[in-house]
């Protein structure tokens, strides 16, 4: 019996496996939809990746890709696939049953990965990779069948145009084909029903966004000082849109919480009084509205990770006293409190900092609306002065008073410090690098900051010439970061510029370079230019 030449058999053989491989994934996506979107295979190797992803690489992956890491990865993961199907395929082509069982192992990989998440709470999490990879083992196991089994003589002398899809090997073109095709078709509505699907399961938390009316606060920010805001082209400016504020999380699919239906617990070691909260409680209490910025632990020397936004929401420390928690300089038995996200993050905050007296609070609102989603929706916590793994959780769902030796949060398990206050920093936003300005006078500014002990000065160096002061806008609060300009006399020729900051403590900005990982970046930010 002959079978399919080979040289037809290995491409066609790599395309039923890459037809496998996507059909796994389409109707893991549709199974997804009736458990949840995190459960799909793709999301769950890939949150299981991040968590297993070494500090300096997940750094790494940040600095280039920035707030497309995540897009970066999930397409890595299909590539990956796309090439092991491929692999399976032209396996399959000699040893049937192994090839489909190499798709089979696919399902059991998501499966692992999902249930393994700090998020699942169900063995069904497994569902989607495991009937995804069903179907794929099977449209295998078929499609590698019509390549290898020929037809029979009596389908070979059927009607005319039957026989012209018989070629003399006995190979059923036309069975392939038409296999191939409606696998391809019906993957494909699996794979679009699916994803229609999980967006729709949103649709109750947009809503419920779209109907929070945020209540006037008892204590306003104050109006910023005209004198804070610098209108030199090319500076940051001094609040940062929601749109362009940075996003540095784990979170492959961005939770949409229901506010309707959101609760929060305060519980753990001392707590006298443990309070269950839901979004119309928080909006009914005491609410204050702060301007602070924020900056990621992850952000470089001259990095965009730092934002400043203005906040509405309950202070924090409030809601400590009433469960009757005490800080530990008051004899209170927790010195940490770990934030919990509907996402599985964990982030562990030191009690004293948020009982201190700064404006630590649960933020309801950022910048006049409702959180986005991508910021944390319903209900995230801000803490001024600490980085944003230590204080910023996002999606927030409980909180726990605990100790540092007793537990350890999210990053910390992967080499980052306990506690991490934000280090004195500052930024030229103008020039650009490489930038080719004109001879004369040419505006050099940006940002510093120094959040709860505030910017005192900034100096700007040009080569190795004398530390020059920069003129400093109007101080808004000292949570808040300063712009900062100084005109330069630029003659011809390239330039290295140079600036440092320092803050009310009298403490400048190292000039050690340090990088991100344990504690936060630090050295003083330069660019180099061409002056024409």
């Amino acid at each position: 019996m002959k079978l399919l030449s080979r040289g037809f058999r290995l491409p066609l053989a790599a395309l039923s496996g890459l037809l496998a491989g996507f059909a796994a994934l389409a109707v893991a996506e549709l199974v997804s939809a009736a458990v949840r979107p995190e459960s799909g295979p793709v999301i769950a190797v890939g949150g299981a990746a991040i968590d297993r992803t070494p500090p300096a690489l997940k750094d790494w992956a940040i600095r280039h890709f920035g707030t497309n890491d995540k897009l970066v990865l999930q397409l890595g993961i299909l590539g990956v696939l796309a090439l092991l199907a491929l692999v399976l395929g032209v396996l399959a082509l000699r040893f049937r049953r192994i090839g489909a069982a190499g798709i089979l192992l696919f399902g059991v990989v998501g499966a692992l990965a999902a249930t393994s998440r700090p998020d699942s709470t169900s063995a069904a999490d497994a569902l989607p990779s495991v009937v995804g990879s069903l179907a794929g083992a099977g449209l295998l196991y078929l499609l590698i069948g019509r390549l290898t089994t020929p037809q029979s003589t009596a389908e070979a002398e059927g009607p005319p145009n039957d026989r012209m899809s018989v070629r003399a090997d006995g190979w059923d073109r036309r069975g392939f084909v038409i296999a191939a095709s409606a696998a391809a078709a019906a993957s494909a509505g699996a794979g679009l029903l699916g994803r229609s699907l999980n967006n729709s399961r949103g649709q109750g938390a947009v809503a419920s966004r779209g109907k929070v009316l945020l209540p006037a606060p008892a204590s306003a920010a104050r109006p910023i000082p005209p004198g804070a805001v610098l209108h030199t082209p090319g500076i940051s400016p001094f609040v940062t849109p929601n749109g362009d504020f940075y996003r540095v999380d784990t979170a492959l699919v961005i939770p949409k919480v229901d506010a309707t239906a959101w609760r929060m617990k305060i519980h753990g070691k001392g707590v006298s009084r443990p309070l269950t909260l839901t979004f119309q409680d928080l909006l009914k209490r005491q609410l204050i509205e702060r301007d602070i910025t924020l900056t990621c632990v992850s952000n470089e020397v001259g990095g965009p990770y730092v934002g400043n936004a203005r906040w509405i929401g309950v202070p924090l420390a409030d809601l400590l006293k009433e469960a009757g928690v005490r800080p530990p300089s008051r004899g209170g038995p927790a010195d940490q409190l770990v934030a919990r996200s509907v996402d599985g993050m964990t982030i562990g905050t030191p009690v004293e900092d948020i009982m201190d007296g700064r404006d630590a609070m649960l933020a309801v609102g950022m910048n006049g609306e409702p959180l986005p989603f991508v910021h944390g929706f319903p209900v995230r916590m801000v803490v001024p002065g600490l980085y944003g793994y230590v204080s910023a959780c996002k999606w927030l769902q409980d909180l726990e008073l605990t100790t540092f030796a007793d537990y350890d949060s999210y990053w910390v398990k992967r080499s980052w410090a306990q506690k991490a206050p934000i280090k004195t920093e500052s930024r030229i936003d103008t020039p650009k690098p490489f930038a080719r300005p004109k001879a004369g006078t040419v505006m050099v500014a940006g940002v510093a900051w120094a959040q709860h002990r505030g910017i005192d000065r900034v100096e700007v160096r040009v080569d190795d010439g004398p530390w020059t002061r920069a003129d400093l806008a109007a101080e808004d609060t000292t949570d808040t970061w300063r712009q900062w300009s100084l005109p330069w006399k630029a003659d011809s020729g390239p330039h290295t510029l140079t600036v440092r900051a320092t803050d009310r403590t009298g403490r400048t900005q190292t000039e050690q370079r340090t990088p991100t990982i344990p504690d936060g970046a630090s050295g003083w930010h330069s660019v180099v230019i061409t002056v024409d």
